[in-house]
């Protein structure tokens, strides 16, 4: 192999560290937006929850008050059986009270309910409150570990990109254009090794989408120190060495 395509291999497998490292990083930095995401549904939550104790608060103020105007009503309905001039006045005005009061008695099970509804939103309104603040701490104890550990991946990633760019210098513009292109494509992975398959016909295929490769691609990376792509997934092919076989 030439010192083209063994560059370019060498590259790969720095560029594979390099992904790798920069993926611990942004998986590191993911466990602060997971957690900053999980307050702010939190939030979300208690803040419908503070909607919903205001309405039902704003439903048990309104009951109440056609309560207190129902009850003025019984009052001038039991003055009014002291003055009726009539039994059939006495009667009237005795239904039109049994009639008001079971109606008040449903309206007081009815605040009652809403009386219940309110306690309990907002004894979860303070539990969500308890439970944000919880969360919050939390997350600063995941922020300040994430950051000790970003510094360290960063530096890793630092050092790993100073070698990927002193290998680079001793690649061509047009490979390493390639390069970069197929790595962007196939998530690092721009060099597929050709696989060989032993029998009476040798049979060669790439190692990276594992499609057939022609003997005569063979012979021109055994013999030639030049950049060829397979005809499928368009990738780098190399030969094998020793120690990939």
């Amino acid at each position: 192999m030439g010192p083209l395509l063994k560059g370019l291999k060498e590259l790969q497998s720095i560029e594979n560290r390099l992904r790798a490292a920069k993926g611990k990083l942004t998986r590191c930095r993911r466990r602060v937006v997971i957690q900053e995401n999980h307050i702010r549904s939190l939030q979300n939550a208690l803040e419908a929850k503070k909607e919903q104790v205001q309405l039902t608060k704003v439903q048990s103020d309104r009951l109440q008050l056609e309560l207190k105007g129902r009850d003025e009503t019984i009052n001038k309905l039991r003055a009014a059986l002291n003055v009726a001039k009539s039994n059939k006045e006495y009667s009237a005005v005795l239904t039109q009270l049994n009639t008001t009061k079971a109606d008040n008695s449903k309206l007081e099970e009815q605040t009652l309910e809403l009386m219940k509804d309110i306690e309990t939103d907002e004894a979860e309104v303070k539990q969500i409150n308890e439970q944000i603040e919880q969360e919050k701490e939390h997350l600063e104890k995941i922020r300040g570990e994430s950051n000790e550990t970003a510094e360290k991946f960063e530096a890793e990633i630092a050092e790993i990109q100073g070698q990927w760019d002193a290998k680079a210098k001793d690649i061509d513009a047009e490979s390493l254009e390639i390069f970069n292109r197929l790595a962007d494509t196939y998530d690092g992975e721009a060099i597929a090794v050709v696989e060989i398959e032993e029998g009476r016909n040798k049979q060669y295929s790439c190692g990276g989408c594992f499609m057939s490769i022609t003997a005569e691609t063979v012979n021109r990376l055994m013999t030639r120190d030049e950049v060829l792509r397979c005809p499928n997934c368009t990738r780098i092919l190399v030969m094998p060495d020793s120690d990939d076989q």
